[in-house]
């Protein structure tokens, strides 16, 4: 039973990774919502977290915080330098906290998530409100932590790639986080429920 168990938890786990892989390089990962459009990469990190566990959610998580310090340093945009240490633009250079950046955020998408719907589910009798809770919560660390370490450790970079002064940058997180964090936090907790109930029927015991 334990090495069945071990093979469920690998399958689902490189299945994830797979899913994972395809939306964070291809525009799969992004749904158009009009006025903004809102990332889902980090979905399969919230999926495997609750059915994989923390340990599962943190290898995911991980998996798309490297995948993102790839895909910043292969197609440079104006601010990869926030998500890769080997960018330099227009005088702004990524160093050792762009990794931190790149990869603390997204591997705490899987424990928060994982944690946040534990909580939930023993509250509550239903699994989907803690679906719902867990795609919100691990949506949020992700957009909260990256756009706050961004303010920390690259404001004055940040604000100029932006061209914005540093006195307002902060406004102008809060204004990212509200234009794009709520809506991809709110496409999360959708597909999350969604996908969730069809695996719970696939998946009956814990696979952690």
């Amino acid at each position: 039973m334990k090495s069945l168990k071990n093979t469920k938890f690998l399958t689902l786990l490189g299945v994830l990774l797979a899913i994972e892989i395809l939306l964070a390089f291809t525009p799969l990962g992004f749904v158009p919502l009009g006025f903004t459009k809102a990332t889902t990469v980090h979905i399969p990190v919230i999926i495997g977290a609750i059915f994989l566990g923390p340990v599962g959610g943190a290898i995911l998580g991980l998996a798309f915080g490297i995948m993102s310090v790839i895909i910043n340093t292969m197609t440079p945009a104006l601010t990869s330098f926030v998500f890769s240490p080997f960018i330099t633009i227009a005088g702004s250079e990524g160093n050792i906290w762009s990794l931190v950046i790149a990869l603390v955020p997204r591997t705490l998408i899987g424990i928060t998530a994982f944690y946040s719907y534990k909580w939930v589910s023993k509250m509550n009798k239903g699994n989907v409100l803690a679906y719902i809770v867990a795609g919100v919560v691990g949506s949020l660390t992700n957009t909260i932590l990256v756009m706050g370490g961004i303010y920390l450790f690259f404001g004055q970079q940040y604000a100029a790639a932006k061209e914005v002064a540093f006195e307002a940058l902060f406004g102008v997180i809060m204004g990212i986080v509200g234009m794009n964090g709520i809506p991809e936090a709110i496409v999360a907790a959708i597909i999350v429920a969604t996908v969730c109930k069809v695996l719970k029927s696939i998946f009956r015991e814990k696979l952690y």
